[in-house]
């Protein structure tokens, strides 16, 4: 029986969106402008030099997909066709917000607006902050405002850390996230804190909110832990997955996964921190995952570590390195394994703040049984999803159109 493997490289957008301009984000491209800024000598720093290598996934399409969703040229090679089937995807959910985009490459866009909290300051509504402080028993919080999370740990951590207050901040989002120290807080108090505003912030329609535990002694030697957990609002119809699971298929998932889909059509969780621990693994899951599973791994390290951070250099090393692992991937596939590279936003390093960016995602697809060719442009990231229906032979989804018969 086939199986599916699906690997996010979280926040790779490949051009603007139609409906960029609604989000602030025309003209963003976060792969075509990675690529550009090497090609210019502009990301050589932290030991990288020159223009952006990463031949497997150009062979597998990733340059042509840029190409053709953004027109861009600059430091994309794109001399060779491509080995794998591939194109690139438009989003037709409201948000450019992880669970959205992971959602919708499911098979299940969300066709209505999340809740956010306004960029004002105090940006969160007192009811909620009191009420938080009441159940959570906490002297007070810090923050209460729209902040990239690394600048606002290393200018409130030290505050935090002497008052017990924990740092309480969102973003573009629909989110609400809190930072607290693992040691001087406590990593379990921290959840619990999470617990309770995950219950509180239903009421404001708000999508998740996210545990964010760091380490370090002083604001210059803060540092997020790899402890990170999401409280995500179930999906609310059956998406893909937990169709599959329901039929009693293994859906596996790596990394953060599980908790974008409140666990809904998981069974069984993998944990694991950063790429490389990420791409280890998804290598084991794939040599042991039986016949029929589903395979789902976020690399959550492009959007955390680079993208929100505008970290164009770090951003072109990570790309690197998942590129010069790839043939391990590739090499434990099966016959009739479909293996899936896509993202689930952009997030590009060049683009001004610190938010994630409305754009096309790449969509490449490969494996020994596969047939490459450019499958076009597709109008929504649930043609995901329902090609996977297709190749398990799970019936089709509510929504999306397979790509596998489109070349």
């Amino acid at each position: 029986m086939p199986r599916a493997i699906v690997a996010v490289l979280d926040s790779l957008g490949v051009g603007a969106a139609p409906d960029a301009a609604h989000f602030g984000d025309a003209g963003a491209c976060t792969l075509g402008h990675i690529a550009a800024t090497c090609a210019a000598g502009a990301a050589d720093v932290g030991g990288r030099h020159g223009a952006l290598h990463i031949p497997n996934l150009t062979r597998l399409g990733l340059a042509h997909a840029t190409h053709a969703a953004s027109g861009l040229k600059d430091g994309l090679d794109l001399r060779h066709e491509p080995q794998a089937a591939y194109g690139y995807a438009a989003q037709l959910s409201r948000g450019k917000d992880t669970p959205s985009g992971h959602w919708e490459m499911m098979g299940l866009p969300v066709l209505f607006d999340w809740g956010y909290f306004p960029s004002q300051i105090p940006c969160f509504p007192r009811p909620l902050i009191d009420e938080l402080l009441e159940r959570a028993d906490l002297p007070g919080v810090l923050g209460e405002r729209h902040a990239s999370g690394t600048d606002i740990i290393k200018e409130l951590g030290e505050e935090h850390v002497r008052t017990g207050k924990p740092i309480v901040y969102t973003s573009a989002d629909s989110v609400l996230q809190i930072a607290a120290h693992e040691v001087y807080f406590g990593l379990e108090r921290l959840y619990e804190t999470c617990r309770i505003a995950y219950e509180l912030v239903r009421a404001y329609r708000i999508c998740r909110v996210i545990a964010r535990p760091f380490l370090g002694e002083t604001s210059a030697g803060f540092r997020r832990s790899t402890r990170r957990k999401d409280y995500t609002t179930p999906p609310h119809a059956p998406t893909l997955l937990s169709i599959s699971a329901e039929l009693g298929h293994p859906v596996i998932s790596i990394g953060k996964v599980a908790d974008i889909f409140a666990h809904h059509g998981i069974t069984t969780s993998i944990p694991a921190g950063g790429n490389r621990e990420i791409f280890d693994a998804l290598l084991r899951q794939v040599e042991q995952a039986p016949e029929g599973a589903i395979v789902f791994a976020n690399f959550v390290d492009f959007d955390t570590l680079y993208g929100h951070r505008r970290d164009v250099a770090g951003y072109a090393c990570a790309l690197e390195e998942f590129d010069r692992r790839l043939p391990e991937l590739e090499r434990r596939l099966r016959r009739t394994d479909l293996a899936v590279l896509t993202a689930d936003h952009g997030c590009d390093p060049t683009w001004p703040g610190s938010d994630h960016t409305r754009e096309f995602i790449p969509t490449l697809a490969f494996g020994p049984s596969v047939i490459p060719g450019f499958f076009g442009a597709r109008d929504s990231f649930a043609d995901i999803g329902q090609s996977i229906a297709a190749h398990l032979g799970l019936g089709p989804l509510a929504c999306g159109v397979s790509f596998l018969d489109a070349r």
